[in-house]
């Protein structure tokens, strides 16, 4: 992709008749060519904000449905709908809308690969999600463009032809698990070289002949996404290779950085909460409708009555996005600080001014928004001492056992959880105890934000209703406007004088979406 400011580059060109089906003939690609188009930056922001929040959905279908199911097909269908992302033309007919929806999978795919090349951990989930959404569109082809589909990517997967079937139908039948004389005549079979199926011919599952493997259409698959890994794979290590000419660009630098670990759903700045709880309540709240992240964080505050400064930025926006205001900060963290060896004088010098500055009243006035979890995983890992990040993803298994046991989480949810934590889903074992403590099957929500998870406990509790504030007549006294944010998916065009503004502003792009 090319950022020009020359004007006749940054014309926009339209693909009219056979040109749009040279480039985008089917509705699932192997994403073998990059896009050379000139986009804006809003339109890339757009995209790569889409397909993250589609990404996010496969994974979180992949692990609540079964992958393949009628009800995890149809959820991942009606996400693809609702984001514009899958349009099957009829009749092989490609219009403007249908171009428009293939264009931009092909180019918000090139767009993460940029953001999710810069470490083993987010190339491996990126590959993951990338190949449940290439299987479950693939599944979807009709059989005559299965075909088409593999010669147009040079790929060696011939069907038989009809003859050949008869000729060798008794073998095919044998070696072919629940396959009838009647389902052979509509099953297709695909003579492949025997190295490329080697994982279909270990376990027996297909017919061999001098040197060909005959595999039939449902197992196709298993060989366009061992492909189609492998070619992803090295792409991705490519692109971390080019990486940094492309981050050299200061418009498009801070959005990667950002894209990997950015929370895409509600916006949970202290706006809207303000004032919503009272310092009483916090122990209550800890214990019913935080999020194991902050129930640990408030236990270690009130056992050891100090937090170091991951902890305490942590904690301490999540306090903010619940409705803590900054007179409430101040007077929480001191009450707790001077129980331990931390006098009166010395909070007010070394930590009312970082309390201050998280409400943007110190320092460049940025009202910082709470933590995501996708912040949370994947940077500041804690260290010995530390009590911040994701116990999913920091606390080694047998301490995460201890600590869910010692939250009365049933043996089986504890297994549940760490079945989910084995195979990398973070977000996914932190839902399972949502719905685990809090009694509920399906929690109807797909989780990103540890305010999220309080926001949904107290819907959950009270009914829908907020939460009801006990004022002491300190707090009732107390005025506290919140000052406006206001930030739009413009404002990334607007370089800043400094890196670190740029990616502030940012993150608050991104927060609201």
């Amino acid at each position: 992709m090319q950022f020009s400011r020359t004007r006749q580059l940054r014309t926009t060109k339209r693909l009219t008749g056979d040109r749009k089906g040279d480039h985008y003939p089917f509705s699932l690609q192997f994403y073998q060519l990059p896009p050379t188009e000139n986009i804006s930056l809003t339109e890339f922001e757009t995209f790569a904000i889409e397909r993250l929040k589609l990404l996010k959905s496969v994974e979180n279908f992949g692990v609540s449905y079964l992958k393949g199911s009628l009800e995890y097909n149809a959820k991942l269908e009606s996400e693809l709908r609702k984001l514009k992302f899958v349009c099957l033309a009829p009749n092989d007919e490609i219009d403007d809308k249908v171009y428009d929806i293939r264009r931009k999978d092909h180019i918000s795919h090139f767009i993460l690969r940029l953001a999710y090349c810069q470490s083993e951990d987010l190339r491996r989930w990126f590959i993951q999600q990338e190949m449940d959404l290439f299987k479950f569109r693939f599944n979807l082809l009709p059989k005559e463009k299965v075909q088409e589909f593999l010669r147009f990517n040079d790929l060696e997967y011939v069907a038989i032809s009809g003859e050949e079937k008869d000729l060798l139908q008794h073998d095919l039948m044998n070696s072919t698990f629940g396959l009838s004389t009647a389902k052979l005549e509509d099953c297709e079979f695909y003579k492949v070289p025997f190295q490329a199926a080697l994982d279909l011919v270990r376990p027996r599952k297909v017919f061999l002949s001098k040197g060909f493997a005959f595999i039939p259409h449902k197992d196709i698959v298993t060989l366009i996404l061992n492909d189609f890994r492998t070619r992803l794979s090295k792409a991705l290590a490519l692109s971390a290779r080019s990486l940094p000419v492309v981050q050299s660009d200061e418009r498009l630098q801070p959005l990667l950085s950002h894209l990997s670990h950015s929370y895409i759903g509600q916006d949970f700045s202290s706006q809207r909460n303000t004032g919503k709880i009272s310092l009483d309540q916090i122990d209550a709240l800890s214990s019913k409708s935080f999020p194991l992240c902050m129930r640990q964080l408030h236990k270690s505050l009130r056992e050891h009555h100090h937090l170091r400064h991951g902890g305490r930025m942590q904690y301490g926006l999540f306090l903010k996005g619940i409705g803590l205001t900054l007179e409430q900060a101040l007077q929480f963290w001191k009450l707790e600080f001077t129980k331990g060896k931390v006098d009166s004088e010395k909070f007010d010098k070394t930590y009312s001014y970082s309390i201050r500055h998280n409400y943007g009243k110190e320092g460049k006035r940025t009202d910082y928004t709470p933590y995501s979890c996708m912040k949370i995983i994947l940077s500041n890992p804690p260290s010995q001492g530390d009590y911040h990040g994701c116990p999913f993803r920091h606390s080694d298994p047998e301490l995460l056992k201890q600590k869910l046991q010692s939250f009365k989480v049933s043996s089986t949810g504890i297994n549940q959880i760490l079945d989910l934590v084995k195979g990398m889903h973070f977000q996914l074992a932190c839902q399972k105890y949502f719905e685990l403590t809090h009694n509920v099957d399906d929690c109807g929500f797909s989780l990103n934000h540890p305010n999220q998870y309080f926001a949904e406990s107290q819907k959950l509790l009270t009914g829908g209703r907020d939460v009801k504030k006990e004022q002491t007549p300190m707090e009732s006294s107390q005025a506290n406007p919140p000052s406006q944010v206001t930030s739009s998916l413009s404002s990334s065009t607007n370089v800043t004088s400094t890196q670190s503004e740029e990616m502030e502003d940012l993150e608050q792009i991104l927060s609201e979406y």
